[in-house]
Formats: C-alpha cells, structure tokens, sequence
C-alpha cells in the first residue's frame, strides 16, 4: 500500500485507526527517476493538475526529466532541443496543443473540423493559406505544404488530403496582401542559407534569401540573396502585381524595401533589383521597429516602445482613414504618419480601409472606415482617429480586419476561447450573423481552447491552435487614475447604488478640472479627455468632440491669454 506523504503536509488525518490495513509507504521513497517515468505516462492535461496538488508533485512534475519524455512520446522524431528556461516542457506543450481548425461558412453542416496534422511539425507558428493550399510554419523553420486543403467534400466541408515539406530554414513567409485567396499566386519565402560555394563549413557564412514558390505546386521560381551582414526577421509585401514591394525588417529594427515585377518571375532570365532603405527609417533613425503589418495600399509600424506609424501610398485608403485628404502629398507616399494612442501598442490588425491596435491594457482601439459597422463601435461613423471599443472588456489573443469586417480572438475569465465579430454579415462570414452588426457579438463557432490566432477567406475561417509558455501576451492592469494627481471617479457599482449623488461627484470634480485651467486651449483639451472619459453612447461622444472642435477653430486666437469669465 502507497500513500503520497509531503512533509510539509504532516501526517494524514486518521493515520492510527488504519494501522491495521497496513504500513503505509511515502512516494518519497521511491528513486526520482521511478517517479519521473511513471508520471510521464500521464496525458498533459494531467500532469498540469497533479503539478499543483502539493510542492512535492509541482517539482517532480516541473522537472526537465519528464517533459523530455512526454515530449519524446509526442514527437519521436524531435531528438533535440534548443536554449530556453524550460525547453523540452516549452517544447512538449507547443506538440500538445498544436492544431489547424476550420469551419466552412457554406453548406449543410456547419462544424468545426481539425485538418491533418503534419507529424514532422514542430509546434504550429505560422501560417497562411492561399488559392488551393495551406502553408504551415513550425518552430525550427519549416514550412509544411498542406495539398489540396480547400477541396469540397460532398458534406460542404473541407479537408486537406496531404502534405510535403516545402523548404527548411525558414523564418518568415508572405503572400499577396489582399483578402481574397485567388490573388494569391506566390508564396514569398524568407530563409536563411549557407553561402553556395564555401566548402570549408569551418569558415562558411550563411545569408539571408527570399525565396518564391508557386502555391499551385510548390516549385521555387525565383530567388533573391542579401549580404551575410545583412540579417532579417520579417517580411511583408504592398502593392499590385506589377509593381511588388517587399518589406524587410533587420534586426535592428530598420526597414528595407525591395521592388519585384511579378510578370518577370517565370521568365528564364536573371532579375535585378535594389534593396534600399526605407523612408520610416532614413528619416527617423532612432526609431526601432519592432513588428509591422501591411495590405495592397499601405503599411503599418509598431516600434519596440509601442509608438505606431503609418504608411498609406493612395488616396481613396488615406480619405476612409483618416477622414480628409488635406495632408495627403502623393509624392511623398513613403511619409510615415504618427498615430496617437494613450498606451503601448502590442499588436495591430490592418484591413484595407480600417485598421484595429490592441494596447497594453488589453484595450482595442479602431480606426478608419465604417460604412458596414465594422468598427464595432455601435454605429456606422467613420472614425479618423483610434477609438476605443469600451464594452469590450475581455483581454484579445488575436485581431483580424479585412475587407468590410473584423473578427476579435478574446479569452474569457475561465480560460475559454470565443471569437466576437462585426461587420458585414454576408456569405455567412459572421455565423449566426447573416444581417452582421454594428457591434462586437459572439459569433456561432466552438472555439479551440488553445486558438492563437485566425484566418478568414471567402470560403471558410481558419483558426491556428498552439501555446508557446515562453511567448504570450500579458496585459497589465489599467490604473485607477489617468491623470497624475487627479482620480478619476468610479462610475460602475457605486453608480449603480446610487447614480445621481456619484455622477453630480463626477460632474464637479469635472468642472474643477476645467476651471484650473489656465487658458482657452487647455480648457478645450481637458474638456475632450473628460467626455471620453464619462459613460456617452458612440453618437453622443462624437457629437461633442465634433462641437469642442468646431469652438476651438472658431476661437483659435483666443487661447494664448487667460480665461476671463467673459471668454
């Protein structure tokens, strides 16, 4: 007979009246090793919980030792690991979770299904799906060609029927930005390779290539190499066709751009062209972008302390938003726009005429075009500026934007995963939805309890699934106060107990704000951050802002003296 016995536990209650079903042995006793192997037979989800019923067993069950064997019987072929605080238990969950779920918006039955999984896949990081095919991208670099992905079966569902290994040494891969998957011809591939030529490996020097594959059957049809000194972590394409832009981001954070004529690809001729330095990072050189986002018309930069700035190359894109083509120049498309945001930007989402920035409070900020309610802010105003979603109050895991809607990867108090839409509805691209909504709902899909992110096509939506314990977004908690020195009144339950005492509170605390002011133009500005700040409907915060703008133009020359009562 074996009891569980934790020293710092004490005796089991009862331990004299069960004397005589014998001597109860501790599993301290037992060698470590015994211990780790008989653990690590149990499924994943099991050894999480029985990590966390006493210090003994969250040792045991956090040691290398057993994850390198769960790993092992996950993925036989993974033999070795790399550098990390916990590699093979990082490496065990990523093989654990990792997963590619779809759902068909049309036909008769509409479910979930799981696509198969490539049993050579490290883990599930990236990927992409285009006109026939899905691309996969593992953890140490390989890009898995899922064949026939989108073929009908006869239930209106979609399965992929088969994969291939399309490359190694991969760290990045893009394809045409817009929406629609028939746009999709190539797949731009950003790798790492030894330099050809070298034959002592001793001295051998790897360089940083792009690399085009057809998507229609995987043949490389083009090839760019770089320098050795010049080393990238990300790619993204802008334009049309004929006119191609590359976008490569240096690990220093500075952006080079790289024009292709796709016409030109499959043509048995060598192709020239030249890499130049990006505009955001020749006149801004203390800027260090830290990721960036792109569609057909313009670009999106995210600089590692959470400033955004913004490239918009025509003037129908600009107009939607930034509501007014007044600072638009078209000769200098290149001119990076500063966006003002409150916070740190973490993570972005750029559609073709609206974009959505999440900080890192976990709130959601919008922008650009609503003609279809896909702001979700409640109506359909277009908004030239960020604006908080404010009833949106779960932490986001993933944001996507695309033509005339948006789709929010949220997680719940209690760990669940839901997707919220909104938008246009048409062609079942907001299940449950088919009229859409000028606001985030819940959309009719079972979610995968470890979804990471999210593709939508024409057809049906894609749901990437995978936890990486090393890499997640953390959000910190919003404070009380957005001002220094000045608190900001609680409106949620006192409100509710007793709202008109708490919002006359609110109201002359407001007013005192306003009335320090010193002169005209802070009195505006103030009064702008305290009408974001009360519980307005969508409408009635933007009537007011419009309002305070419109006073601010027409009493310009005043603000510069000090505000006398008759002013």
């Amino acid at each position: 007979m074996v009891k569980r016995s934790c020293p710092s536990c004490g005796p089991e209650p009862g331990g004299e009246e069960k004397k005589e079903r014998g001597n109860p042995v501790s599993i301290q006793l037992f060698p470590p090793e015994l211990v780790e192997h008989i653990i690590s037979f149990l499924p994943v989800r099991d050894v999480v919980s029985l990590g966390q019923t006493c210090h003994y067993f969250h040792e045991v069950c956090d040691s290398e030792g057993v994850w390198r064997r769960i790993c092992h019987r996950l993925s036989p072929r993974l033999r070795e690991q790399g550098s990390g605080v916990q590699p093979w238990k990082r490496a065990a969950i990523l093989n654990y979770t990792k997963g590619l779920y779809f759902q068909a918006f049309g036909g008769r039955r509409r479910c979930l299904s799981k696509s198969v999984a490539p049993v050579l896949a490290h883990g599930y990081r990236r990927f992409l799906p285009t006109k026939d095919h899905v691309f996969i991208l593992d953890y140490t670099g390989t890009i898995f060609f899922l064949k026939n992905a989108l073929v009908s079966s006869t239930l209106g569902q979609k399965r992929a029927c088969c994969y291939v290994v399309l490359c190694h040494g991969a760290k990045d891969f893009a394809s045409d930005p817009r929406g629609d998957t028939i746009y999709r011809k190539y797949l731009y591939v950003l790798a790492t390779r030894e330099q050809p030529g070298v034959v002592d490996t001793a001295h051998s020097q790897s360089c940083d290539c792009v690399e085009v594959y057809l998507q229609s059957s995987g043949q490389r049809v083009f090839k760019i190499t770089f320098h050795h000194a010049m080393s990238f972590k990300q790619m993204v394409l802008v334009g049309l066709e004929t006119q191609r832009t590359l976008l490569l981001l240096t690990e220093e954070g500075k952006i080079y751009s790289l024009v292709v004529n796709e016409a030109q690809l499959d043509q048995p001729h060598s192709y020239t062209g030249q890499l130049t330095l990006r505009k955001v990072s020749h006149d801004l050189p203390h800027l260090r972008v830290a990721c960036m986002a792109s569609n057909q018309g313009s670009t999106l930069y995210i600089t590692d302390q959470g400033g955004v700035y913004f490239e918009v190359h025509t003037p129908g894109v600009y107009r939607d938003l930034f509501g007014t083509l007044e600072a638009f120049d078209p000769t200098y498309q290149q001119m990076p726009l500063p966006v003002s945001l409150p916070a740190k930007v973490l993570f972005c989402a750029l559609g073709y005429n609206h974009l959505g920035l999440v900080d890192e409070f976990g709130r959601i900020f919008m922008q650009g075009s609503n003609r279809y309610g896909q702001l979700g802010t409640g109506d359909k105003m277009d908004r030239g500026e960020p604006t908080q979603v404010r009833y949106l109050q779960q932490r986001p895991v993933a944001l996507w934007c695309g033509l005339n809607h948006s789709l929010v990867l949220s997680q719940c108090s209690d760990f669940s995963k839901e997707l919220l839409g909104c938008g246009c509805g048409a062609r079942g691209r907001l299940p449950g939805w088919p009229r859409g909504s000028a606001s985030f709902v819940k959309l009719h899909i079972k979610v995968p309890l470890y979804a990471s992110s999210l593709c939508p096509t024409r057809e049906c939506l894609y749901m990437l699934s995978g936890h990486d314990i090393e890499h997640h977004p953390t959000y910190r908690d919003l404070p009380a106060s957005r001002v220094v020195g000045t608190p900001k009144p609680s409106l949620g339950a006192e409100a509710a107990q007793d709202p008109e005492g708490v919002a006359a509170q609110a109201c002359e605390l407001y007013l005192g704000q306003i009335h320090s002011c010193p002169t005209l133009q802070e009195c505006m500005e103030t009064t702008k951050v305290i009408v974001g700040w009360m519980p307005l409907m969508a409408t009635q915060e933007d009537f007011f802002w419009e309002a305070l703008d419109m006073l601010q133009r027409a009493f310009g020359g005043v603000g510069q003296g000090p505000s006398t009562p008759d002013s």
